[in-house]
């Protein structure tokens, strides 16, 4: 089998943090949750891009859920631009993963079921989530070759990137790494 096609390794659970001169304009200075990574292709969820214009409380309306006076207050995010209408709650795990739920590692779990929606609404459900519209998708290979061609850092998940707050989630995963973004440079080589 062609190297180009084969994955380097399975990356479920990390996270991607975009290169400074990132092509994308959708993606920069994003922090990528890689949620699913397989022969077949990636998933993920940008963890640090708020969404504008909408809260949680305006959503549910429009998903014709009445939120109590006791619902969890969700921040939104824009997971990426694949399916933005599609929504993706990821959140603490805490205990068994229902249907409609798939565990994303670091204690995390993503869930896709309106039931996760009431829950929250009702005030039940878990404490730390947010609510992600739409996700970052990859065919079969794509991402490796973005890693390759130095569009990507992949580095540990720490849950803090996802609750805590967004707009220094790039330089903190930078620094966890041991990375000053002033040095890093977009040509990629190989030693």
């Amino acid at each position: 089998m062609n190297s180009a096609m084969t994955r380097d390794s399975d990356l479920t659970g990390k996270i991607l943090i975009a290169m400074p001169d990132m092509g994308d304009p959708r993606f920069r200075h994003s922090v990528v949750l890689v949620c699913a990574h397989s022969d077949e292709g990636a998933m993920g969820i940008v963890l640090n891009q708020p969404m504008r214009g909408m809260n949680f409380v305006e959503l549910l309306d429009m998903l014709g859920i009445e939120a109590g006076d006791e619902a969890i207050r969700l921040p939104l995010r824009t997971g990426g631009p694949v399916e933005p209408v599609r929504g993706f709650v990821l959140h603490r795990q805490s205990g068994p993963l229902g249907d409609g739920s798939m565990d994303v590692g670091s204690g995390l779990a993503l869930t896709t079921t309106r039931d996760i929606l009431v829950e929250l609404a009702e005030g039940r459900g878990p404490a730390q989530a947010i609510l992600a519209l739409g996700y970052s998708g990859w065919g079969a290979g794509q991402l490796d070759r973005e890693i390759r061609a130095n569009g990507w850092l992949t580095a540990e998940m720490d849950p803090d990137y996802a609750f805590g707050e967004p707009v220094t989630v790039w330089m903190r995963a930078l620094h966890s790494l041991g990375v000053d973004p002033l040095s890093l440079s977009g040509a990629a080589g190989r030693a």
